[in-house]
């Protein structure tokens, strides 16, 4: 049996968005409950930027240093002559 819900429920305030329904019926089905029932997000987009944005700094500080202790120097140099021949080589256009 097949069931039309109305989609109005999903704007929550005249200028909300509208919340895309999956295809599945049952994914559907608990993505309408689950608008339904959710209550105000406490985090904002400006806090999910500054926690993404430490992490991000945090790999950032430990990965060159990783990288060069697992690289011999021979390699280290083939990367290094390949890089400055990259951006200061012969073009051609």
């Amino acid at each position: 049996m097949l069931v039309r819900v109305s989609i109005s429920f999903l704007y929550l305030c005249p200028m909300a968005k509208k919340i895309k329904l999956p295809a599945d019926v049952n994914k559907r089905a608990k993505a309408i409950v689950d608008a339904l029932t959710s209550e105000d997000k406490d985090t904002t987009d400006a806090e999910i930027k500054a926690a993404a944005a430490a992490l991000g700094r945090k790999g950032g500080l430990k990965g060159g240093v990783a990288r060069a202790k697992a690289l011999s120097a021979k390699r280290r140099t083939e990367i290094a002559k390949k890089g400055a021949a990259a951006r200061w080589g012969n073009k051609k256009s």
